[in-house]
């Protein structure tokens, strides 16, 4: 234990400089965020803890390594890189360490589509079929009490809109986990056979039978790559080029895509210990180095810390960073208030929690106990990364590692210990 706790310390020192360099320049990037007279402040001891508790997660041989922002008022109050990014080469965890973000691609892409409906080019109600044909065809399963059988297949009530894209009411699911019929045809199906592109993987999954009707349930899924699809129908181009031209090559985020076609990034890919890999692989998302043309905008990204935080910040700035606007402030309200309300049931995986409604691509806190606040909005990745963003207290935080099996418990004492640290 000793032996690691000194490894720790001397990656620790050897990464302080870069640290230094990256809180710079984050600093000076956000600048232009205003102090929220309103917020409360950090406790510089009781931060300490939340970096104390990454050295201990690591000295004992749960993560690797992670790397940890906290910032305020536009400027880090804490950011720490600890451990390794690969314990098989002993690669340093640096704060330009590239992760698999899975599911936190969700936010980025949810914000391309609010970026069109800006644009006037996408209305919220408009129907998916518009923009993708095969969706017009689309049946709902009527499964047996016990879900394990489709009893038969029925027409949409009424169709799957965008908005059911961005908040996960649509009907469409994932088949990586649960029980039911739909899910195991969603396991089973060709969906991602071949090299396939967005538009092959939006039509074969028309082809499959949605969970629930649209608008009823919350049901977390495929949808966020069917709205990749319609931003390259809306835009003319693929996925990744939209993106990358309205919202990432403007925000900087140059180590954020869908596949690291540059060699030269390939060794500051992090890795999950050995014991800690996924036991089956995720559609070949966990292969970032493997070429391929499906760009999933529900869970295909990598990023590092640098790069989603100018993200959470142009956020937490209501839709504008480096005087330069993204979205337009009501469009962030809109994004950051809970869609669901008491008229949509929540499906057996409610990943939000009983205390979060869902907005248009975030989790949103309805309600808190001390010390939460409940404007506060998120979302993670199954590979180990999180992020939240807290208006009121005019901060954010993200944190990036690969850890699946060490995730939860990790990003809810991570959220309890930061909100512990501030004061009023």
């Amino acid at each position: 234990m000793a032996n690691g706790a000194s490894m720790i310390e001397r990656l620790a020192s050897q990464c302080l400089v870069l640290c230094a360099i990256i809180a710079f320049s984050i600093g000076a990037a956000y600048a232009d965020n205003s102090s929220a007279t309103t917020a409360r402040h950090f406790d510089a001891q009781r931060l300490e803890k939340v970096e104390d508790y990454f050295r201990r997660e690591v000295a004992a041989g749960h993560i690797p390594g992670a790397v940890v922002l906290i910032q305020q008022h536009g400027r880090p109050v804490l950011l720490q890189s600890i451990g390794v990014r690969d314990v098989a080469t002993g690669a340093a965890m640096t704060p330009d360490t590239i992760f698999r973000i899975y599911s936190m691609s969700k936010p980025i892409t949810s914000v391309a589509v609010m970026m069109l409906v800006d644009d006037g080019r996408l209305k919220l109600g408009d129907d998916v079929a518009k923009y993708i044909p095969a969706f017009a065809e689309v049946k709902v399963a009527d499964m047996a009490r016990d879900g394990k059988t489709v009893q038969s297949l029925q027409p949409l009530a009424r169709p799957i809109t965008i908005e059911d894209l961005l908040r996960h009411t649509s009907g469409i699911t994932y088949g990586f986990y649960g029980e039911t019929a739909v899910r195991k045809l969603y396991a089973t199906s060709n969906l991602f056979d071949d090299d396939i592109d967005n538009a092959t993987f939006a039509n074969r999954l028309a082809k499959l039978p949605l969970a629930e009707q649209p608008g009823t349930v919350w049901d977390y899924g495929h949808s966020v790559d069917v709205l990749g699809r319609v931003i390259e129908v809306v835009s003319g181009q693929t996925l990744y080029q939209f993106e990358q031209e309205r919202l990432l090559d403007p925000l900087g985020m140059h180590d954020t895509g869908f596949s690291l076609a540059d060699p030269d990034k390939r060794g500051r890919v992090a890795e999950p210990l050995p014991q800690d890999r996924f036991d089956e692989p995720i559609a070949g998302l966990d292969d970032p180095v493997r070429p391929r043309r499906w760009e999933s905008g529900g869970a295909g990204m990598t990023s590092t810390l640098g790069d989603y935080a100018r993200f959470a910040q142009m956020l937490l700035n209501v839709g504008t960073l480096d005087g330069r606007r993204y979205l337009k402030a009501e469009t962030v309200a809109s994004m950051t208030r809970d869609h669901l309300g008491p008229e949509i049931a929540h499906d057996d995986f409610y990943h939000p929690g009983p205390d979060s409604g869902f907005g248009l691509g975030f989790a949103v806190r309805i309600s808190a106990a001390p010390p939460f606040t409940s404007r506060e909005y998120r979302w993670d990745g199954v590979g180990g990364t999180f992020f939240f963003i807290d208006p009121k207290d005019d901060m954010f935080a993200v944190v990036m590692m690969q850890s699946p099996t060490q995730r939860g418990r990790i990003e809810i004492e991570t959220r309890r210990l930061i909100y512990e640290a501030l004061t009023p």
